[in-house]
């Protein structure tokens, strides 16, 4: 290969690269992806492209600032219905108030792919468990005969298959509680998502989400990124259950007051 090419294939980005891993395999024969992973983004502050930005709250200073980062969106932008994009601003001009996460409402799909969090992959023939660190939410994935929804939920409903390496997961039956992001990206009832979670390198699974809300977007979109295997010796998922670090904030102005 010449110096160009070399340099060529350096620049290309890794959705782009076809690295030809093979997956260790199930005694099934279905690609292993069960471990402990998590994303090196930040698409839980901003599924788009963004700049660093102080926090909502003066007093925190720099605890409270939003990192910067590139984006996980492709194309760079989400196309809103008009009536849809003057609600995210919305969302945004009141996120401390309106955003799911800081009431410990479980995060929903694909947020809680991203969330700055840990989540394991436990897997079987016919269901595949993800159990994930933030609020103790789970979910599991049907392998076998495609179900509908008994009714929407947080998590949705997971019906899922394989086509070659690459495990793919139907969702719907998703309420429309949850958002995208802490930038006010939100959806509707009518989301619709489709996951794709294919081995990528001994430690990483590339990670894509096709996202489908008539009532919110005006055509269908995709994110995308890398999941990355944690390899500590005792890594382990350890609780983070947070209700009770907001029942203050939700409910401290139900508490009886004295009488005098």
């Amino acid at each position: 290969m010449g110096k160009a090419a070399f340099v060529f294939l350096l620049l290309l980005p890794a959705s782009a690269q076809t690295p030809g891993y093979r997956a260790p395999r199930t005694p099934d024969g279905k690609p292993d992806l069960g471990g402990i992973w998590q994303v090196l983004n930040t698409a839980n502050w901003d599924i788009l492209g963004h700049s660093a930005a102080a926090g909502p709250m003066v007093p925190l200073g720099a605890i409270g600032a939003a990192p910067p980062g590139l984006g996980v969106v492709e194309g760079g932008e989400l196309p809103y219905l008009p009536e849809a994009a003057s609600k995210k601003k919305e969302n945004f001009a009141h996120r401390l108030e309106l955003d799911p996460e800081v009431k410990c409402y479980l995060p929903g799909v694909p947020r809680a792919t991203y969330m700055p969090y840990p989540f394991q992959i436990v897997q079987s023939p016919k269901h595949i468990l993800i159990s994930y660190e933030y609020a103790s939410a789970t979910r599991v994935i049907n392998m076998e005969n495609p179900k509908k929804a008994p009714i929407d939920s947080w998590m949705g409903w997971s019906n899922g298959h394989w086509e070659g390496d690459t495990l793919v997961v139907d969702v719907t039956g998703l309420n429309d509680e949850t958002w995208f992001d802490r930038a006010g990206d939100f959806h509707s009832d009518a989301l619709h998502v489709v996951e794709r979670y294919t081995p990528y390198s001994p430690n990483t699974l590339r990670y894509e989400a096709s996202i489908e809300d008539p009532k919110v977007f005006s055509r269908p979109w995709k994110m995308s990124m890398l999941l990355y295997g944690i390899q500590d010796a005792n890594a382990q998922l350890l609780e983070f259950k947070c209700v009770e670090f907001v029942e203050e904030l939700m409910y401290g102005h139900l508490r009886k007051k004295p009488t005098q």
